[in-house]
C-alpha cells in the first residue's frame, strides 16, 4: 500500500495545485494528508489533492506529501479514526501514525504580461448587449505565449471563437464570457465526432484544434482559468439548431419512417450537428480551473483524439438541457477531472470511444482516465458509453460523491457496439446504484461483428443508496446492483469484484443475468 501514487503538479505563476493516486488497497478511511512546504506544515487535507497559494513566480518549491492516519482496527476490521466514517458505524483511534511520504519538486510558472480584452486595441464591452466575436477573436489571435489574456468583470455577449496553441485565458471573478443563442453565430460548421460518428457540427463556443483521427495532437498547452463563467445560449440555442437542422434534413427523416424509433426521441438527429461549450480535438496539454461551465447546447466539456487534459475545481452546470453532459472524454487518454460539482441535464461524467462501425474501424480507445473528489448534484451520474466501440480501459475512479444522481456508475453499450470496457476500479464512494448493462437507445447503424466485453472491474469500499432521483428531481426506488450481460455465448459480463460494499437499508437488491466470475463481499 502506498496512499501516494503519480504526484503530479499543475502550476501558474503564484500557485501550485498537487494531486495524486491512492492505491486499489489503500483503505482511506485511516488517512487524512498533511503538507509542507520548505519545512512548514501548511495545511491538511483529507482528498488526493491541495492548491497551495501565495507562492513566488518562477521559483522552485519543495512539498513534502505525508499520509497520516490512527492505527489499531475496531470489532468491523476498519482502521480506527475517532469519527463517524459515514457507512453505518463509529470507530475510535490510537495512534499516530504516518503510513507514507513522499517529496515533490516543482518550478512555479513566468509572470505574464496581462492583456486586457476591454482595453486597446480590442475594446471589448462587458454590458451583456454587445457583440464581441470580433474583438475576442482578434484578441486570441494577437495572444502570444508571453500574453495572458484577461476578462474583468462583466458579461461578454459572443459567438464562437478558436483558440490556438499556446495561449492563457483568465477570467476574473464575475466575468461571464456569454455565448449567444443564435445558430448563426456558431458558422461555419467544423469537422467534429458527435454519439460516437464523425460529422459537421456547428461550432462550439471555444474550439481548439482541428479533427483527425489518424493524427496526433495539433493544439497544445492551452490554460483556461480563473473564477468566472463560460456560458452559452442552453436550451434556447439548442432546439434553434434543432429546428434549423430539421429543415435541412427534411427529406432524410421522412424517409426514415418507422426507423426513427431507433433512436432517442425525434430530436435525436438533428441534434447531432449542436455546438458544445468547450471543444477539443486533437489536443494536448489543456488545462481548466476554478470557472464555472454551463449550458452548452448539447455537452460542456468535449475531448476528442486528445490526450493530457486537465479539468478541476469547476462547476458544471447544463440543468434543464436536454442531452446536456457535464465532462465527455472521447477517444482520449490520461484525461484527469477532479474537484468538481455537477448539476448536469445527463450524465456529470461520459467516458465514451466511437460507435459501430467507424468506431471499431478508427479503434482508437479511451484509457487512463482518474476521476476523484467529484459530487453530483443532478445529473445522471458517471457513464461509461454507451459509445464504446474503440473501447476503454484503465479508468480510476474515487471519493466521489453522486448520492443526487439517476446513476451511480453505469456500464453501458448495445449489441451493435463491439469493442470492450474492461480495467475499471472505483473506490470510496457514494452512489445510487451500479449498473452493467445492454441499452436500447442510439441503436442506428451497421453493427460490429461481435457483442462489446465487459469484465475485468473492482468496486471496494461503496456505499450503495438503492434510491435514484430522476432529472425532473423525483426519487424512486433502483436496484442497487444490476449486472445483465449480452445474450450470445462468450460475452457474459466477467471478472467484476465487489469488495466492503455496504448497502443502505431497504436498497440491497442486486440483479444478474448472463455473468460469470462474479465475487462479492458485501457487509
Amino acid at each position: 500500500m502506498s496512499y501516494l501514487q503519480n504526484i503530479q503538479s499543475a502550476v501558474t505563476a503564484d500557485t501550485a495545485t498537487l494531486y495524486w493516486e491512492r492505491g486499489l488497497e489503500d483503505n482511506p478511511y485511516c488517512v487524512h494528508y498533511e503538507v509542507w512546504l520548505s519545512g512548514v506544515q501548511q495545511t491538511e487535507v483529507t482528498k488526493t489533492h491541495v492548491t497551495l497559494e501565495g507562492l513566488q513566480p518562477d521559483t522552485e518549491y519543495t512539498v513534502k506529501i505525508e499520509a497520516v492516519g490512527l492505527v489499531g482496527l475496531n470489532e468491523y476490521g476498519y482502521p480506527d479514526l475517532g469519527f463517524d466514517t459515514g457507512l453505518g458505524f463509529r470507530v475510535g483511534g490510537t495512534e499516530v501514525k504516518v503510513f507514507a511520504s513522499e517529496t515533490v519538486r516543482f518550478r512555479t510558472a513566468v509572470r505574464k504580461r496581462r492583456v486586457d480584452v476591454t482595453q486597446a486595441p480590442y475594446f471589448a464591452k462587458g454590458d451583456g448587449v454587445s457583440m464581441n466575436t470580433a474583438a475576442i477573436q482578434r484578441a486570441f489571435d494577437d495572444c502570444t505565449a508571453a500574453d495572458a489574456l484577461y476578462f474583468p468583470a462583466g458579461v461578454y455577449l459572443t459567438g464562437a471563437l478558436r483558440l490556438h496553441s499556446d495561449m492563457e485565458i483568465y477570467l476574473d471573478e464575475n466575468a461571464v464570457l456569454q455565448g449567444t443563442a443564435n445558430p448563426l453565430d456558431y458558422l461555419p460548421k467544423i469537422p467534429s465526432r458527435f454519439e460516437g460518428t464523425e460529422m459537421e457540427c456547428y461550432a462550439s463556443l471555444l474550439n481548439m484544434g482541428t479533427l483527425d483521427h489518424t493524427a496526433g495532437a495539433n493544439c497544445r498547452n492551452v490554460l483556461i482559468h480563473g473564477k468566472g463563467t463560460i456560458a452559452s445560449g442552453g436550451q434556447e440555442l439548442a432546439f434553434a439548431v434543432i429546428q434549423v437542422e430539421r429543415e435541412r434534413l427534411k427529406d432524410y427523416l421522412e424517409q426514415l419512417g418507422e426507423g426513427i424509433k431507433e433512436y432517442e426521441n425525434d430530436h435525436t438527429i438533428p441534434g447531432r450537428a449542436r455546438p458544445r461549450l468547450i471543444n477539443m480535438s486533437n489536443c494536448s496539454n489543456v488545462r481548466i480551473s476554478g470557472l464555472t461551465l454551463q449550458n452548452g447546447a448539447s455537452w460542456n466539456v468535449h475531448m476528442i483524439y486528445s490526450d493530457h487534459i486537465l479539468t478541476y475545481n469547476c462547476t458544471i452546470r447544463s440543468e434543464n438541457v436536454w442531452n446536456g453532459d457535464g465532462w465527455d472524454p472521447d477517444s482520449s487518454e490520461d484525461c484527469t477531472l477532479f474537484g468538481c460539482v455537477f448539476y448536469t441535464g445527463d450524465d456529470s461524467v461520459a467516458v465514451k470511444s466511437g460507435k459501430n462501425p467507424e468506431g471499431n474501424r478508427i479503434n482508437r480507445p479511451t484509457r487512463h482516465i482518474r476521476i476523484f473528489d467529484c459530487t453530483c448534484m443532478a445529473g445522471q451520474g458517471i457513464t461509461l458509453g454507451s459509445e464504446m466501440s474503440g473501447g476503454i480501459e484503465d479508468v480510476r475512479i474515487w471519493d466521489c460523491d453522486m448520492s443526487n444522481g439517476k446513476y451511480g456508475v453505469e456500464i453501458k453499450g448495445t449489441k451493435k457496439r463491439g469493442g470492450y470496457v474492461r480495467d475499471i476500479h472505483v473506490s470510496d464512494c457514494t452512489l445510487p446504484n451500479i449498473q452493467f448493462h445492454a441499452v436500447g437507445y442510439n441503436d442506428d447503424g451497421e453493427g460490429a461483428p461481435t457483442p462489446p466485453e465487459f469484465s475485468d472491474c473492482s468496486f471496494r469500499r461503496i456505499h450503495l443508496l438503492g434510491v435514484c432521483r430522476s432529472l425532473e428531481g423525483e426519487y424512486q426506488d433502483c436496484d442497487s446492483i444490476e449486472l445483465a450481460g449480452f445474450d450470445e455465448p462468450g460475452y457474459e459480463i466477467r471478472r467484476i469484484r465487489f469488495e466492503d460494499i455496504t448497502m443502505a437499508d431497504g436498497g440491497g437488491r442486486i440483479s444478474m443475468w448472463r455473468c460469470k466470475d462474479i465475487d462479492f463481499k458485501i457487509q
